[in-house]
């Protein structure tokens, strides 16, 4: 354990930075793309934010850039002001219109929502193909869904559930494996539930209630989950390897990446309803160390780690606050509604609005990185 400790650390840097430069090209590559095939006209694509450190200019105009800060990234259209793609409404009333055409805000709608678009949805393939990979090559293991311990005094032993229940279906879902159950209940704490298991020859329905607990992973990481108390057995007897074809692994991978959505919004969900705390939400610091705690297990778990990320990166740019690609897509829409853009006085409001409202979610997770960590880094 020591020694991995104090490998997390000599890798958290590099992998860090692999990790954020992968999945911040791939978005970015994504609006730049799509928006160079709508022929809007593209000025800069940036590594990071700030002072730029290296970079050159194309044949098509567009500098490429890597900048001092590496914790994002930006592609800037014809006719922004800023990296934000905020429009420089100045600068386009003195464009002729062929010109204005070229500009990310003279585009058509279409071609402008495609564009946004495009970032995120760049990261959900990022992460299809990334677990596509990973489960043509090494396939998958799984457990059965068989319990072989029950904890005292858990949910599990309240509910009356034993040593060789077979898990059937939990709200009327099917269970196939082991970690079907464990995704269910770990994103619903507090929540009533039926679990159906079969005892024998006899089919039980068993409503059971998930308790919020406190676990400590391999890395000494304390996390909240839902537990219910029971655990299979995972000896090389029952964990087994489901191998997939391409085709079937692509299958796989999006069902992996839709049950990382759903565990996202669903501890959202959890923290606007009080069933758990937003101290868990993790900023550059806990990214940073995820990174290097899992590169000590190697390529693919770092991999894995990515494709998770890029998924977390893709909705969070999905959120409807201006200055993110969901704020622009919510304004398009708002614009196809009324037949004309929103005016500039509004935009400019809103934009305002935006960068503070993400300025201060920054500051929220740092803070909840430094309060995490506080006690080890003063020890």
């Amino acid at each position: 354990m020591s020694e991995i400790l104090g490998n997390q650390w000599v890798l958290m840097v590099p992998a860090f930075l692999l990790v954020i430069s992968l999945i911040v090209f791939i978005h970015e590559m994504g609006h730049y793309l799509v928006g160079r095939w709508s022929g809007i006209k593209i000025l800069a694509f940036s590594f990071g934010f700030g002072p730029e450190l290296w970079g050159f200019t194309d044949r098509h105009g567009t500098r490429w850039k890597i900048s001092a800060i590496p914790l994002g990234g930006y592609v800037r259209f014809y006719g922004d002001a800023d990296a934000a793609s905020t429009p420089d409404f100045d600068a386009l009333e003195e464009l002729p219109p062929e010109e204005r055409a070229k500009t990310f805000t003279g585009a058509k709608l279409w071609k402008r929502a495609l564009t946004v678009a495009a970032g995120p949805a760049a990261n959900f393939l990022l992460a299809i193909v990334i677990l596509t990979g990973i489960f043509t090559v090494y396939g998958k293991y799984v457990a059965d869904p068989v319990v072989a311990q029950v904890s005292k005094d858990s949910a599990a032993e309240a509910a009356g559930i034993v040593q060789g229940d077979v898990l059937l279906r939990i709200d009327g879902n099917l269970i196939e494996t082991f970690d079907d159950v464990q995704r269910y209940v770990s994103i619903r704490p507090s929540v009533p539930m039926t679990l159906s298991v079969r005892r024998g020859s006899e089919e039980i329905n068993i409503p059971i209630t998930p308790k919020l607990t406190e676990i400590t992973d391999r890395f000494g990481n304390k996390i909240e989950l839902g537990i219910i108390g029971i655990q299979t057995d995972r000896s090389a007897g029952n964990l087994r390897v489901v191998e997939f074809n391409p085709g079937q692994a692509m299958v796989e991978a999006v069902r992996e990446t839709g049950h990382i959505i759903t565990g996202t919004f669903r501890y959202i969900g959890n923290i606007f309803a009080g069933r758990m705390k937003a101290d868990q939400l993790g900023g550059p610091i806990a990214v940073a160390q995820a990174a290097g705690q899992v590169a000590t297990l190697g390529i693919i778990a770092l991999l894995h780690l990515a494709a998770v990320l890029s998924v977390s990166i893709g909705l969070l740019n999905l959120m409807p606050v201006p200055v993110l690609d969901g704020g622009h897509l919510m304004f398009y829409a708002v614009e196809a509604l009324r037949g004309k853009p929103v005016g500039e006085a509004a935009q400019g409001i809103a934009f305002r609005i935006g960068m503070f409202l993400v300025l201060s979610l920054m500051v929220f997770v740092t803070w909840n990185d430094i309060t995490r960590n506080l006690t080890s880094w003063v020890g």
